[in-house]
């Protein structure tokens, strides 16, 4: 069902890829949106090693969640901040596209633990992070991307 990538000697092999959604801030999740036009937004995310899975949180209304309540397929897509070889313009850079299903944690409780765990990529402060759960935790919405698919590379801009 998926396609093979064309260049396989750019792959990434499977911890490679988990390396980079585990070490990786931020990625663009796109979906199926309104008139069927693809829909493409930045996140931050939190990949889960237990059970292979990426997590993001956000409101319980808009465009995204319209989007996913009509077609739960979607794609993420990482990259690294690349590095550049001496002398040259062009920079390295290490990318991961996760295909998989979209769906909501209905469990608040598991909901607000991976908001914690999420905020951990950004911040130790066990005040703040607990404030905000507090103050913005019955409004958020957490989402769950099941991988059906998988594949990194790396690629060279010139």
């Amino acid at each position: 069902m998926f396609r093979e990538m064309r260049r396989r000697n750019q792959a990434l092999s499977e911890s490679e890829c988990v390396r980079l959604l585990t070490e990786e801030k931020r990625g663009v999740l796109s979906v199926l949106g309104d008139e069927d036009y693809p829909y493409g937004m930045p996140l931050n995310h939190w990949y889960d090693p237990a059970d292979g899975h990426l997590y993001f949180h956000g409101g319980k209304a808009g465009h995204r969640v319209d989007a996913v309540k009509k077609h739960d397929k979607v794609s993420y897509c990482v990259y690294d901040e690349g590095t550049r070889p001496e002398g040259e313009w062009a920079l390295n850079v290490r990318c991961v596209i996760v295909f998989g299903r979209l769906r909501p944690v209905e469990d608040h409780v598991r909901a607000m633990e991976i908001c914690r765990k999420l905020c951990y990529k950004f911040t130790s402060d066990e005040e703040y992070i607990a404030d905000e759960i507090l103050r913005h935790g019955g409004g958020t919405m957490v989402y769950e991307l099941v991988p059906e698919h998988m594949t990194g590379k790396r690629v060279k801009e010139s």
